[in-house]
């Protein structure tokens, strides 16, 4: 084996292969052909991808690697890592895409030759996106010919992907891939936050030529400008900074007229742009950082409105940001909703206020970003000039609570707040719709006048359907400055009012019947059965049943995420729209879908209701030929308690069931439907009883705010 070659784990493997990790430790054990370590430890080994693959295809469990998963395997067990791997393969698809004849002449050369060559190329390239190798700060190293050795082969494979898919796509997959593989390593701004963030920067400031974010991450905030804004970006993680880099050179043509600058470095600090004007500043600050520089940097002149405690970090931020800004010119910072209540920050807030620097502070759904237990806030601000008056209002927002329609059902109603399940579209409507409201109006009135704010300004959305409401600074500026919108608006009400109090009774009373009618009839005992057993992988391989696995493709159709079956509700998740062309898998009426993750026993039948809906990840998909497998029958006996707990494996965070290893009785067609006849109607008193408790719950809360709220009568 070559040295330096690229490794993979067995998690990699099965991946490759489309089986569980189980397997892959099952290959181990039977096979004596199975490839050695060659790396990782005793616990965790890692083995060479090429033997692997041989290994795979000799056994006839690996027709060919589709060509995305190679390139992603080879830059996942790089020898120098996969970061930096990741920066080699962005700076050669930057030189592809920029100077595609270029790269077609390194590209005939053998190996070796190629990476001397390449890199003079590429610093080329870079050093025309980015400026010279010995500008300070510059984010992009040029790697020398020894670094680029060991990465050509996977150079040249993401080059061939970046042929069939595009260039930035191929680097937004790997990149993409890499946040997932390490969701602990990365602090990530959503997609729909950032398109959110960006939107109300735009409304704020709707001709913004110059855009910053001096905390820049992974560049999520900067790739959801819109129109043809020049980007700059400071970021302290080196190996961020050039991953934004290269993302965002690969956003923009080679001959735009649009600037692109990313620097590395602490922007507090060190900040990189001092003289910068920018029409507009998005950032996600780091929170609750004590070393921030609070000592040494007491008397800079960016704190205009106050020097920040040692525990205020985020209004350090916020006033960097409002520094970097031209007059006129708007933020929007995503923050913790603690920064808007603690005591040590009430004077800054005060003067923020004042001098109406501080134009919204909107609470979004928990869920939104990390931390995902709780709902953090936006806050948006302009600069204050000399030909600007400042505002007597600031617009306060709250979405961290949306509310449900339960009249629908339990199948047609989305799961609100929580990760990978936030209703994004809803979102953005609503603090888009407050927004746009209050500053349209705002823009057409002088300073001082009362007026109609088009958001509510006493009921909040209980009273207009706006979840806002424009609050007079004056009221704000008390002994504690409290900003938080859920201080100042009224809760969200569990109903919409009495009447839909009383609907809500009235389909509970049904239903609580309903389950009256489906409760199952009287047990009858029975000595256990002892049927010939068979399992899903025996199952799959005599071709009577089909298995997949979720979690890939692009595209509009909705994806049947894992919160979706455990709670027994319609498709909330989406696929990426934009990225390397792959087919989803669709489920299709009669599919058994049975979760990964978690060890308990809950499968899902798929209805015509839901059928044609992506499967997404962490989910395994049980397609019976219903020649042969009843698929109520097939989804009763997955259930069972013991076929889980003997299916299940165990690792440090987490229960993984390996769904080839459930049992089913061997038993005849016409057996399998008379058993699926009373899965089915067990699944139909569940469903209703769950329906029962959320009503239940909904009608217990609505009363409690009725009678509180004095809507509901005490009689």
């Amino acid at each position: 084996m070559l040295e330096n070659s690229t490794e993979v784990t067995a998690a990699g493997i099965a991946r490759l292969a489309g089986v569980g990790r189980a397997a892959v430790s099952n290959w181990r054990r039977r096979h004596a052909d199975f490839p050695k370590p060659v790396g990782g430890t005793e616990t965790s080994p890692s083995f060479a991808l090429s033997e692997i693959e041989r290994w795979l295809r000799e056994q006839g469990k690996l027709a060919e690697v589709p060509l995305r998963e190679r390139v992603w395997q080879q830059l996942a067990g790089h020898p120098v890592g996969a970061v930096a791997a990741l920066v080699h393969t962005g700076s050669a698809l930057l030189l592809l895409r920029d100077r595609p004849a270029a790269w077609r002449e390194l590209a005939a050369v053998p190996d070796e030759a190629m990476a001397g060559v390449l890199s003079l190329a590429l610093d080329e390239v870079l050093a025309a996106r980015f400026g010279p190798a010995a500008e300070a700060g510059r984010a992009v190293r040029t790697p020398v010919r020894a670094e680029l050795l060991p990465s050509v082969p996977l150079l040249r494979a993401a080059a061939e992907l970046a042929v069939e898919t595009g260039a930035r796509q191929t680097f937004e997959f790997l990149l993409g891939r890499q946040l997932d593989a390490n969701p602990r390593q990365y602090t990530l701004t959503p997609p729909g936050l950032a398109e959110l963030m960006a939107a109300l920067a735009e409304t704020g400031t709707p001709e913004a030529r110059t855009v910053l974010d001096p905390a820049a991450g992974t560049g999520a905030l900067l790739c959801a400008v819109d129109g043809p804004a020049a980007r700059y970006a400071q970021e302290s993680s080196p190996d961020f900074a050039a991953l934004t880099a290269l993302r965002l050179a690969l956003h923009t043509d080679a001959d735009s007229d649009r600037g692109l600058a990313v620097r590395t470095g602490d922007t507090l600090r060190a900040d990189a742009f001092p003289q910068l004007a920018a029409d507009a500043v998005l950032c996600h600050p780091p929170f609750n950082e004590r070393n921030w520089g609070h000592d040494e940097l007491a008397y800079d002149p960016r704190w205009e409105y106050g020097l920040p405690a040692r525990t205020e970090s985020e209004l350090a931020w916020v006033q960097h940001a409002l520094a970097r800004l031209r007059e006129g010119g708007t933020a929007v910072l995503l923050m913790p909703p603690a920064a808007a209540s603690r005591r040590s920050g009430r004077r800054i807030r005060a003067d923020l206020l004042r001098r109406g620097a501080l134009r919204a502070v909107i609470a979004l759904p928990a869920g939104a970003a990390p931390p995902y237990g709780i709902p953090l806030h936006l806050w948006v601000l302009r600069k204050p000039g000399s030909g600007l008056h400042p505002s007597p209002e600031l617009l306060l927002v709250d979405t961290a609570e949306p509310s449900e329609t339960p009249s629908a059902g339990p199948a047609s109603t989305a799961p609100s707040g929580g990760r990978d399940r936030l209703d994004w579209p809803t979102v953005r409507r609503a603090v888009l719709d407050a927004w746009q409201s209050f500053e349209g109006v705002g823009q057409d009135r002088g300073a001082g006048q009362d007026r109609d704010t088009g958001v509510d300004g006493g009921r909040g959305a209980a009273g207009s359907g706006r979840p806002g409401r424009a609050v007079p600074v004056i009221e704000l500026l008390d002994d504690d400055v409290d900003l938080a919108p859920a201080r100042h608006l009224p809760p969200p009400a569990a109903t919409s009012g009495p009447a839909e109090l009383i609907r809500v009774r009235e389909r509970l009373t049904e239903t609580l019947g309903l389950t009256g009618t489906l409760t199952p009839p009287a047990v009858i005992p029975s000595d256990p059965a002892h049927w010939p057993l068979t399992t899903v992988g025996e199952l799959a391989r005599a071709g009577a049943l089909q298995l997949r696995t979720g979690g890939s493709g692009t595209g509009p159709v909705p994806v049947l995420t894992e919160h979706d079956v455990l709670g027994a509700t319609a498709p909330s998740g989406s696929l990426p729209v934009d990225g390397p062309p792959e087919e989803p898998v669709l489920v299709e009426r009669g599919d058994v879908v049975v979760p990964v993750l978690g060890g308990g026993s809950v499968v899902r039948v798929i209805d015509d209701a839901t059928a044609g809906a992506a499967l997404g990840r962490n989910l395994q998909l049980l397609r019976p030929d219903p020649t042969a497998l009843d698929p109520w029958f097939l989804a009763g006996f997955l259930r069972g308690t013991a076929n889980n707990r003997q299916a299940s494996s165990y690792a440090s965070t987490a229960t993984r069931l390996d769904a080839r290893r459930l049992q089913l009785p061997r038993l005849p067609l016409a057996e399998q439907q008379r058993f699926g006849e009373r899965f089915r109607a067990l699944a139909r008193f569940e469903e209703a009883l769950r329906l029962a408790g959320r009503l239940g719950g909904q009608l217990v809360q609505g009363m409690y705010d009725g009678l509180t709220d004095g809507t509901v009568a005490p009689k």
